[in-house]
């Protein structure tokens, strides 16, 4: 590899080839090109259709004109044909006669002799020819060329003359050379300006592209922390730097969250492998046979414990990936909350709990029926394990309750579980949502911290949402499901039924 230092010529050469190169410049220069084209032939356009203007009022001039003279020479005779043109010649400048006999006798007008390169009309009297010629002014300096551009129409007398009435073409002439110079000068200096913002804009977008590539790199490297660069100009760019640093936000986060996964995982599990292992050895070591009963059946408690969690992380990495399947249902979710209250009230009553449900009327969700139920065990189980009063022996009935409701709030099933426990600070309530999270310091109680990382997954699964609260005192859970058909009847529930 060659680290000599480049000409600064040679950089900027290969910057600008560069530049020419992206998209955005040749875009630019497409759009220039189409719109020189464009005003080319516009311009074209504009000026056929005003010569052919100048020209048709030019010839009905002449004509007119033409038809005086001629008037004249049949009236009045050659003499008076004469002196009126020699009259006209004189009236100024611009205005080119020429009267000749049929031999070519010069008689009067403005110019010396007959154009090489204006046709002569028939010898018969009326007829006309017209034609541009080019002349040498007989009374006013020449041009540099030496010859003036004029425009002429010739006529035959019934005095046996001819008659060349012309106009002088040079101030036209000019005038076209004038609108070409204009023409080029406009459209080059749009075409320069055009390639010059083309320049500009694909050095922009290069920068932009660069600075993306630039964040890209880094991030493969391993630095999740970098974002792409937002400028503010709200630009498709910057629409893109957007998404992409939101999706990398969700990728940093999905990484944060492997590392706890993996970090709690290696804590949580290793004290249930080790007592595993520890009652495997003992039952080896004390060699009866009803030890070595009693050691495989606490090994199997052990292992259907471990095998609970392998189970629920993977049901929650299944529900985080969206895999909603085609077990969804529409159902009515009271009967199933009232079930599944029913199944925790002896839980409850043994760990000197109040439990109450109020599920009601007639609430329809699309859901899948069994994860639902999971979820409200979750909760319900939470809120045994967790929602004892400090001081349970001098609390009442109402101050050691668990409420379990239903009801439907803003177009969504609401399902709340209460308890009056000790409750979840505000900093740590969308923390226990994640997995492994456990805010018992000790861990003495049983228990994996996936309960309600498994209601949340659910909970997003289905379009819904859950929320922590103070129950002033204890914890407040609401589980809010979007409603598949709902509607509220005012129902009494007959408990001793």
């Amino acid at each position: 590899m060659d680290d000599r230092p480049q000409p600064a010529g040679s950089v900027r050469r290969r910057s600008l080839i560069a530049l020419a190169g992206t998209r955005a410049f040749q875009q630019a220069a497409l759009f220039v090109a189409a719109v020189v084209l464009a005003g080319s032939v516009l311009l074209w356009l504009v000026l056929q259709q005003a010569g052919d203007a100048v020209s048709r009022q030019m010839i009905e001039t002449l004509t007119i004109e033409a038809d005086g003279i001629a008037g004249i020479a049949a009236v009045a005779g050659p003499a008076a044909t004469v002196d009126a043109v020699a009259a006209r010649s004189r009236q100024g400048a611009g205005r080119l006669y020429l009267l000749v006999s049929t031999a070519g006798t010069r008689l009067a007008g403005n110019l010396a002799a007959w154009p090489d390169d204006m046709p002569r009309p028939p010898p018969l009297v009326g007829a006309t020819a017209g034609a541009t010629f080019e002349y040498a002014p007989a009374s006013s300096p020449s041009h540099a060329t030496g010859r003036n551009l004029g425009v002429g129409l010739a006529r035959t007398l019934p005095t046996s003359m001819v008659l060349l009435v012309g106009r002088d073409l040079e101030a036209q002439r000019t005038l076209v050379g004038q609108v070409r110079w204009y023409y080029l000068a406009g459209f080059g200096a749009l075409a320069f300006a055009g390639l010059l913002a083309g320049l500009v804009a694909s050095r922009r977008t290069l920068d932009r592209v660069r600075q993306i590539a630039e964040t890209s790199d880094q991030i493969t490297t391993g630095d999740l922390t970098r974002r792409v660069p937002i400028t503010g100009s709200g630009d498709e760019l910057d629409r893109l730097a957007g998404n992409l640093n939101t999706m990398l936000d969700r990728i940093e986060s999905l990484m944060i969250g492997l590392r706890q996964v993996s970090d709690n995982i290696a804590h949580d599990l290793k004290t249930p492998l080790t007592r595993l292992r520890a009652r495997a050895e003992t039952a080896l070591r004390e060699g009866g046979h009803d030890e070595i009963r009693d050691g495989l059946g606490h090994v199997i408690e052990d292992a259907d414990e471990l095998i609970k969690t392998f189970n629920a992380l993977l049901l929650i990495a299944r529900l985080e990936a969206g895999a909603l399947d085609a077990s969804a249902e529409t159902f009515e979710l009271a009967p199933l909350v009232r079930d599944v209250a029913e199944l925790y009230e002896p839980v409850a009553e043994e760990a000197g709990l109040y439990l109450t449900c109020r599920a009601e009327g007639v609430v329809m969700i699309h859901a899948n029926r069994q994860l639902i139920g999971q979820s409200i065990a979750n909760l319900l189980d939470n809120a045994i394990k967790y929602g004892r009063p400090s001081h349970p022996a001098a609390a009442p009935v109402e101050a050691s309750s668990i409420a379990i409701e239903l009801d439907i709030e803003g177009g969504a099933a609401c399902l709340t579980v209460a308890d009056r426990g000790p409750g979840i600070e505000a900093a740590d309530r969308d923390r226990v949502l994640k997995r492994f999270v456990r805010l018992e310091a000790s861990r003495t109680r049983p228990g994996t911290g996936l309960g309600l990382s498994l209601v949340a997954a659910v909970a997003r699964l289905h379009g819904g949402s859950i929320r922590l609260s103070d129950n002033a005192p204890g914890l407040k859970i609401e589980l809010r499901l979007p409603l598949a058909v709902a509607r509220r009847t005012e129902l009494t529930r007959d408990k001793s039924a």
